[in-house]
């Protein structure tokens, strides 16, 4: 009796977990003969597709409305997303078996996570603080000199995890502790890393943020329908319901989005101004010459058949074709790479927080690697390349004191005098 009590016990225990393991677990593929895992043969894709829709509007109003708000809003609204995404992310290889054992170790992930945010966040907003404080003299020392000191700060508190995490080093728990250390470094790099890039769109413009968001979220929608009412020929096996006519009907109409939307969002200022500083104000600039709309003539055969015998295009719109090729083509690796992962680690989707669609980092796949190529194609084709007297001023206010700034403005006083007494 003492023996088979003790040998149920266990395999009850055991079959729970099991039970709880299996819920999770990503269903086995099926023969491609069949296809039943193509959304086109799904029985239950209607019922999906009214959740997924529902929450979707939820979602899209929302952002909306933050895009209405402004640059600090929308700065706030990526961060409490990147916080989410490091939760979620947390929570995938966290044992709550040996977690119990390790009072405060998970306060240490967040320790880490906090103080890349701080780092990050600090060398994109220093230029903006310091334009927002420069009428108040005690605020503008007190910011120049937290910014001076920002790279030790940061260091100092990142050291201070570190030895942290030494300290509680518990003997037979190494292996756990130190998964679990490069585990959260690797979130900082891979998700945190390529996200901070949207901040630092946003205020080179909102257009700049807006525009590649908004082209993955078509992309994703137009993929879904196209695979929902056509799809027939797998794409790739580490996503099975993704198909060649989604991908190739979501790449056409993302291209075709991108150009129109170009010139929508062209045309509104509180889209295209850049944002100096942390004010929430309305903005009024030079929408500069991308924003400028420009005349083409048409051929004759065109004019022959149609009423238009020129058009007129931003020379954005140019560049948000290449946004468009990226997000049609590219970008949805970053969800082959999260399936390629979720199938490593035997689960559906990082998250249940969204309706029909999964967790937070289910819907930020494509977004993180959009958001990298975005910046990298501002900065390195839309930017000029030359200094201008704002990048100048900005390097003067961040890493020169006062009286440095004072001796400077002397300084250039005289030079300008000087060269005024050479023209008479």
């Amino acid at each position: 009796m003492q023996k088979d009590t003790s040998t149920t016990a266990p395999s009850t225990t055991s079959g729970r977990i099991r039970h709880r393991k299996r819920s999770n677990e990503v269903i086995p593929e099926v023969s491609k003969a069949n296809g039943t895992q193509l959304l086109v043969n799904d029985k239950s894709k209607y019922k999906s597709m009214l959740i997924r829709a529902y929450s979707s509007i939820w979602m899209i109003g929302g952002f909306i409305l933050v895009i209405y708000m402004g640059h600090l809003y929308i700065t706030a609204m990526v961060v409490v997303i990147q916080i989410f995404m490091a939760k979620e992310l947390f929570n995938l290889l966290r044992k709550s078996h040996e977690d119990r054992q390790l009072p405060g170790f998970r306060l240490l992930n967040w320790h880490f996570f906090f103080t890349a945010m701080l780092f990050v966040y600090g060398r994109i907003l220093s230029p903006r603080l310091v334009n927002t404080v420069t009428s108040d003299m005690v605020l503008y020392r007190l910011v120049s000199s937290l910014i001076k000191y920002h790279t030790v700060i940061c260091y100092s508190l990142y050291i201070s995890g570190f030895m942290w995490f030494i300290l509680t080093l518990k003997k037979k728990m190494y292996k756990y502790q130190f998964g679990q250390y490069a585990w959260t470094h690797m979130i900082l790099i891979v998700v945190f890393g390529q996200s901070s890039f949207t901040v630092a769109s946003i205020f080179e413009g909102i257009f700049w943020f807006l525009l590649p968001a908004t082209l993955i979220v078509i992309n994703d929608i137009a993929a879904y329908f196209f695979g929902f009412f056509f799809g027939r020929t797998p794409l790739i096996k580490l996503s099975p319901k993704k198909t060649w006519e989604g991908f190739i009907g979501a790449s056409v109409t993302t291209i075709i989005s991108a150009f129109v939307l170009a010139d929508i969002m062209g045309h509104s200022k509180w889209l295209t101004c850049p944002r100096k500083d942390l004010s929430t104000g309305w903005l009024h600039c030079d929408p500069g010459p991308l924003f400028k709309p420009e005349s083409y003539s048409l051929p004759g055969w065109i004019s022959h058949w149609f009423p238009w015998k020129e058009i007129s295009v931003l020379p954005v719109q140019w560049h948000a074709l290449c946004l468009g090729l990226f997000a049609s083509i590219i970008a949805p690796f970053g969800g082959f790479f999260a399936s390629g992962f979720k199938r490593a680690f035997k689960i559906k989707d990082f998250g249940d927080s969204i309706p029909g669609h999964g967790g937070i980092t289910d819907r930020m796949d494509c977004q993180m690697v959009m958001a990298v190529f975005a910046y990298i194609y501002h900065q390195s084709f839309v930017v000029p390349q030359s200094l201008s007297v704002e990048m100048i001023l900005d390097q003067i206010l961040i890493n020169l004191t006062f009286d440095e700034q004072e001796a400077l403005y002397w300084r250039l006083g005289e030079i300008l005098q000087q060269g005024i007494q050479r023209k008479s």
